[in-house]
């Protein structure tokens, strides 16, 4: 059995999107595992109120493919999601309209509908041991960690690690930013998160992913691929590999590595096709420092020392365009470090307070905040890439 399993996509047609979801779970025995009774839960990423066309959130025909897939074999099927802000059924409801949800319900399946928060423990955790999740978790049998593939400001990529991080209450994520402003600290805790709630089944919605300025405002960028795989962690290595990444690039990786839950390199994994087929060369990725140094503050050019003061001058950091800001203040209210006031109806941002989150990036619903990588920073990556060449 391959532990990650590809299939091309060309749409989001209902027919296309049927046989692709069969082919790529044929491998991993289909859906034989499900039983009459059942109860699956699909958690989606549906991190915003974003329409299908933007490519932020898992698209609609999938959900709804995958749904009939499952209520076909005697399933109870719900599909859910807490995005940023309010976890409630008014704010969460706009966000399931504006994703085009209303095609799971079509399709023989529910949207969740319970709110209400509990409490995990989790000893084992590397840098999580206890915090509260989205209940209605506990109504599964089964869990189904749908993701779609997109570019992040702080974690490089979003994929399947990262989307469990949709299982925490949307209010409280802002101290979750706040308690790990470390990236690896920050993907430590999400592969805590995986590892407390572990899917049965991961997919990964690659039809038409998102470059740039992800994981809400990049623009669109058709991949044509679904995936499949049993854990997170092996699907997100591969999938990294089409998008022009390795472990070094994106943390959740190289915490996954830390618990030998991946091999070193995308190459040693066994695959349905081959990853070269899939690969996207113009790929737009945003640029962190994984190249001039380890995500651990460990040394790989300059020492310790010297990489945090690299760090401070080179790290990138959001910026404003302010041609697009309309001054809606949404950054202000989710900035977990309080590092943003509205001056002239417009964000300034304390450099000395930003923790580079980027959560003001994340959820700027204009996307007027960008990731901006310094000149230098942008020098030395070409520098040596020359090199290696």
């Amino acid at each position: 059995m391959p532990e990650v399993c590809l299939a091309r996509c060309r749409s989001y047609e209902p027919e296309e999107v049927t046989r692709a979801l069969r082919e790529v779970l044929a491998p991993l025995g289909g859906l034989d595992w499900v039983t009459p009774g059942m109860t699956v839960v699909i958690k989606a990423n549906l991190v915003a109120l974003k329409s299908p066309d933007a490519a932020a959130t898992t698209h609609p025909s999938l959900l709804a493919a995958l749904t009939r897939e499952l209520v076909s074999r005697g399933a109870k099927v719900i599909v859910g999601d807490s995005p940023g802000g309010l976890y409630n059924d008014f704010a969460v409801g706009r966000v399931y309209k504006a994703a085009g949800l209303s095609a799971v319900t079509e399709a023989g399946g529910s949207l969740n509908r319970n709110f209400e928060e509990a409490e995990a423990d989790f000893p084992e955790g590397t840098v999580l041991r206890q915090f509260p999740y989205t209940a209605y978790l506990d109504e599964a049998d089964a869990l189904i960690n749908f993701c779609k593939l997109k570019s992040h400001g702080m974690m490089a990529m979003s994929a399947a690690v990262k989307n469990m991080f949709g299982i925490v209450p949307g209010t409280i994520k802002p101290e979750y930013h706040y308690r790990f402003p470390d990236p690896m600290d920050f993907a430590r805790m999400l592969v805590d998160l995986n590892r407390r709630f572990p899917p049965t089944l991961c997919l990964m919605d690659a039809v038409v992913g998102m470059e740039g300025n992800g994981p809400t405002a990049g623009t669109p960028k058709h991949i044509g691929a679904l995936l499949a795989a049993k854990d997170p962690y092996k699907l997100d290595l591969a999938a990294a590999k089409l998008i022009g990444l390795t472990k070094e690039n994106v943390p959740t990786l190289m915490a996954s590595r830390e618990l030998s839950l991946i091999p070193e390199t995308a190459e040693e994994l066994s695959v349905s096709l081959p990853l070269a087929d899939f690969i996207v060369p113009d790929f737009k990725n945003i640029p962190n420092l994984g190249d001039l140094w380890e995500q651990d503050g460990s040394a790989a050019l300059w020492g310790v020392f010297s990489s945090r003061v690299i760090k401070q001058l080179m790290g990138s950091r959001p910026l404003l365009s302010p041609a697009l800001c309309v001054g809606c203040e949404e950054c202000r209210k989710v900035c977990p470090a309080d590092a943003i006031t509205m001056v002239k109806h417009k964000p300034r941002i304390d450099r000395k307070k930003c923790i580079r989150c980027f959560c003001c990036q994340e959820f700027c619903p204009k996307g007027a905040l960008q990731v901006h990588r310094p000149p230098v920073a942008r020098l030395l990556s070409r520098e040596k890439k020359k090199t290696e060449e």
